[in-house]
């Protein structure tokens, strides 16, 4: 199957991070190439990834990448598909420094820039997902029904909330 979203990752150490991104397209049988590159350590090879993705039939790129972070704007660089980066926290500043890289990228060279941490890999995964998605009515329909899913999640965290503390209002006025 050809790939249609590439996840590239700075570092072997940045795919536990970024398992959530997996299991989304997994989720919505989307197929994923993957793979580890650095922007300082092999940007040669990285340049070619970016340059040759679309040749694979990859649509959207997603970049992780901590620290100085320059791997989303590096594939950006040499690609017009769209990029997304993903900042990876390190020990230091919480991932700061590398929302900061990825989101400071200069004029006509767009990156897309998902939060650090949290919902930052998975959020990373529906973007990408709502791209495809503009040209695949079906993935569009699952992109809904996925959305379904997280209201009605909310709505029974709130219904038992609701029921707990109307629980403990009862057993508070019956002491």
């Amino acid at each position: 199957m050809t790939p249609k979203v590439a996840l590239v990752m700075g570092s072997y150490s940045d795919f536990p991070k970024m398992e959530k991104t997996l299991a989304i397209f997994k989720e919505f049988d989307i197929s994923c190439e993957v793979r580890i590159l650095s922007a300082h350590r092999t940007p040669r090879e990285t340049a070619e990834f970016a340059e040759k993705a679309h040749e694979r039939g990859v649509q959207v790129i997603i970049a992780a990448a901590g620290g100085a972070a320059h791997l989303p704007g590096v594939i950006a660089a040499s690609t017009v598909l769209p990029v997304i980066g993903v900042p990876i926290p390190l020990q230091t500043m919480n991932g700061l420094d590398s929302l900061l890289s990825i989101a400071q990228m200069p004029a006509g060279i767009p990156v897309c820039t998902m939060s650090a941490g949290g919902g930052g890999p998975e959020n990373a995964a529906l973007a990408a997902i709502s791209i495809l998605a503009l040209g695949d009515p079906t993935l569009t329909e699952m992109l809904v029904t996925y959305r379904k899913r997280l209201a009605a999640k909310v709505l029974e965290r709130d219904s038992a909330l609701q029921w707990k503390i109307t629980a403990t209002e009862v057993i508070e006025r019956e002491k």
